[in-house]
């Protein structure tokens, strides 16, 4: 695993740095092995566009392999993938609908 500490934290993209309707959706944090999440969910009326937005993650997590280590982003993507529904078949962690709570 990459370790990075507090000080690291990431920055707000400079193109919406001046945006006044940007939105922040989502952080994720990892700490003693344990996630934990905090999340805007008032932002679509429809969840389903959280889909839409997690497939988009996906594809950007599988670019930023590819630049931070020569990964194929076809690779990494489909590994995004095989985590993802291992983890969909059989959860890892204890499930909550709590946004602001571990995950």
């Amino acid at each position: 695993m990459i370790k990075k500490s507090m000080q690291d934290n990431m920055k707000t993209p400079s193109a919406i740095q001046n945006e006044p309707e940007a939105l922040e959706l989502l952080r994720v944090w990892v700490s003693r092995g344990e996630r934990y999440i905090s999340m805007g969910t008032n932002v679509w009326k429809d969840p389903a566009v959280w889909g839409i937005m997690l497939v988009d993650l996906a594809k950007h997590i599988a670019s930023e392999y590819h630049t931070a280590t020569g990964m194929d982003p076809i690779i990494a993507l489909h590994r995004v993938r095989e985590g993802f529904d291992a983890e969909w078949r059989q959860a890892t962690d204890i499930q909550t609908l709590d946004a602001d709570s571990h995950h």
